[in-house]
């Protein structure tokens, strides 16, 4: 089956976005990952245009809700500076675990299908604030939406701007 793509022609609309580590192993939720999650959107932010309405940062895969001039760039751009600096993470933190991510040709760290799926409607963009929001809660890490510090949802600010409709 053919992975789900950005379209070109659909490149600065609104969508929501999955990117999920391979095997779903979890990484986040050590040695400052997190902070290099908000790194990578801080700087796209700045230097691609993107505009985030809202975000959550699991333990092994992260949702957002975005839009840029060119949003097919963003992904490229998160997925490859976030391989980089994770690789550089895990070789001084926990150089075992690199292992889990080497193939052939270097390290992979992502599955290779980002779910990017376009927000056609009010309802659907609705839904996927819920799902964003409600992730920590349905995972169990906390009871209530706004305890999660990693979420656009959060009491705690972060340096990740979020942009109002």
């Amino acid at each position: 089956m053919p992975s789900v793509r950005i379209l070109k022609e659909q490149k600065d609309q609104l969508y929501f976005i999955t990117l999920s580590v391979k095997n779903l192993y979890y990484i986040f939720d050590r040695h400052n990952r997190f902070k290099i999650l908000e790194d990578s959107f801080v700087y796209c932010q700045k230097h691609r245009g993107l505009k985030i309405y809202a975000f959550v940062f699991m333990l092994n895969h992260l949702h957002f809700i975005g839009q840029a001039p060119d949003m097919i760039a963003v992904v490229n751009s998160l997925k490859s500076y976030l391989s980089h600096e994770l690789q550089k993470n895990i070789l001084a933190a926990e150089p075992e675990v690199i292992n889990l991510f080497k193939e052939k040709n270097g390290y992979h760290f992502w599955q290779n299908n980002n779910f990017p799926e376009l927000i056609t409607s009010e309802e659907f963009l609705e839904q996927k604030f819920n799902y964003i929001h409600y992730s920590p809660v349905k995972k169990g890490y906390v009871h209530h939406p706004e305890d999660w510090c990693w979420s656009s949802a959060s009491k705690i600010p972060t340096k990740i701007k979020i942009t109002n409709f």
